[in-house]
């Protein structure tokens, strides 16, 4: 049985990561999207265990300290991270599991499994990143604020190594080297 593939998709809050998965799932039944830990409130409608898992400050932190976390950061003041655990038994059976996370935790899980295929999603300017975030309704001013922070990302979309042949498996094209980059403008 073949080892399944881990797909990072990456991008800032806003950039479209939900949209571009749901349109995923749709077509490719081994997938299975790793749900990720959180220190942050539940926004409305979300719920413990499918948006993400919900926890304290102090079990986040017990959870690094023990190694059980594949990746963290913090950001915008929580934590934010993917349980270790799930991915590992995932992938050993053959599925490919797909890790919507931050644009920090896709840079650590790149650096730790550079073989993982990595996508990473930006808007088509912080103008419509500023609007899909407010749209949301679901931030404060001070949190859109820290959220549009930084350096401003380039237009555009990295792609690296991911490609879907017919009949929806993914897959790496052939002679694609591992961790290889394709950039989509």
């Amino acid at each position: 049985m073949r080892k399944g593939l881990l797909v990072v998709i990456s991008a800032p809050s806003g950039g479209g990561k939900g949209t571009i998965l749901k349109e995923l799932f749709a077509q490719d039944d081994n997938l299975v999207l790793s749900v990720s830990a959180t220190t942050r409130k539940p926004r409305p409608g979300e719920e413990d265990g499918k948006q993400y898992y919900f926890i304290s400050r102090e079990e986040f932190e017990s959870l690094i300290a023990q190694g059980k976390m594949l990746e963290h950061a913090e950001y915008v003041g929580n934590y934010y991270g993917t349980p270790k655990e799930p991915v590992e038994q995932w992938t050993s059976q053959g599925r490919d599991v797909v890790l919507e996370i931050e644009v920090q935790g896709g840079a650590q899980i790149k650096k730790l499994m550079p073989d993982c295929v990595s996508v990473f999603i930006l808007p088509p300017s912080m103008a419509v990143l500023e609007k899909r975030l407010r749209g949301r309704g679901t931030e404060d001013e001070a949190t859109v604020q820290k959220r549009q922070g930084g350096d401003p990302p380039r237009q555009g979309l990295r792609l690296c190594g991911l490609q879907r042949p017919p009949g929806g498996r993914s897959g790496r094209p052939a002679g694609h080297p591992a961790g290889g980059e394709v950039e989509i403008y």
